[in-house]
């Protein structure tokens, strides 16, 4: 944070180029909503290079996966807007062999970072499977075709377009949580520095809320910056990202967004998956004066 004699304050904010934050973050960071005197400075990076960013403290206020965050909790509060959690949005894992149902320990299998909550549920899913090869997202589908490795966990996009590489699903990682726990999955959430003062961090939620809600009102209004960073994302596939990912869940928690974080964070700790207790309080909403 850097903040200057006029009353000006500038803090950086670390997001994807994935359409579902850029969707989110336009209106914040291109000055298409009233900020006031709070200015932010932008980076958009892949989310496991977030997600180390994170566990760094390098950035104020930043996209980072539900699994990562236990690891810096004691840094960063959750805010309750931003972020994506839902129904039928949880990472797959795919195949080149149709013939390839179950995964064993002789499978090498693509992941999209050690902190990825992607990471997370299959680690639970299969336990049985030991060799990793940490991947780029958007270079899993590539690997499990060149046959670098048996089979890829694939998040954001990639669940639209792995069926046109000629590859197949084994398994829906977001079912089997919700089968398992009739929770939705929490993926990504955006959290906020916890030295930065209540009111700011609450000022900070209240816009990233604003951001989305313009958005909603205007959405061609966003296609220019969403497809600046979606690269060679068609705008068919940008649209299906955004109706995925953004949903009610991403403009407040609620009560049943945040039961549905604390339960994927008590069931990580009893499976051993987390080991250290969580800074409280955990959401923005819950800050007191």
């Amino acid at each position: 944070m850097r903040q200057f004699a006029t009353g000006e304050i500038v803090l950086s904010i670390g997001f994807s180029p994935c359409p579902n934050d850029t969707y989110i973050f336009d209106a914040l960071v291109n000055g298409k909503i009233d900020t006031g005197n709070l200015r932010f400075e932008p980076l958009l990076e892949d989310v496991e290079q977030l997600n180390r960013l994170a566990l760094e403290g390098e950035l104020d206020i930043t996209k980072l996966s539900f699994r990562a965050y236990a690891e810096c909790s004691n840094s960063y509060v959750l805010c309750d807007a931003g972020s994506a959690l839902g129904f039928g949005v949880g990472p797959l894992v795919v195949t080149g062999e149709q013939s390839l149902k179950t995964l064993t320990k002789e499978h090498k299998v693509a992941i999209p970072g050690n902190h990825t909550t992607a990471n997370f549920l299959f680690r639970m899913f299969y336990p049985q499977v030991t060799t990793f090869r940490e991947l780029l997202f958007s270079d899993i589908e590539d690997a499990v075709v060149n046959g670098t490795v048996d089979a890829g966990v694939i998040i954001h996009e990639n669940r639209f377009t792995y069926t046109q590489k000629g590859l197949f699903k084994v398994v829906d990682l977001g079912a089997l949580w919700e089968s398992e726990t009739s929770q939705p999955i929490p993926l990504g959430g955006i959290a906020a520095k916890r030295q930065l003062s209540s009111d700011l961090l609450r000022k900070v939620n209240q816009l990233i809320y604003d951001s989305l809600v313009f958005a909603n009102a205007h959405p061609a209004g966003t296609d220019a910056y969403v497809a600046m960073h979606a690269q060679a994302m068609d705008d068919h596939v940008r649209k299906q990202h955004i109706a995925l990912y953004v949903n009610d869940y991403s403009l407040d928690f609620g009560d049943g967004g945040r039961k549905a974080v604390r339960f994927f964070y008590d069931k990580a700790i009893s499976a051993g998956v987390i080991t250290n207790k969580l800074a409280t309080p955990l959401f923005v909403s819950e800050l007191e004066d």
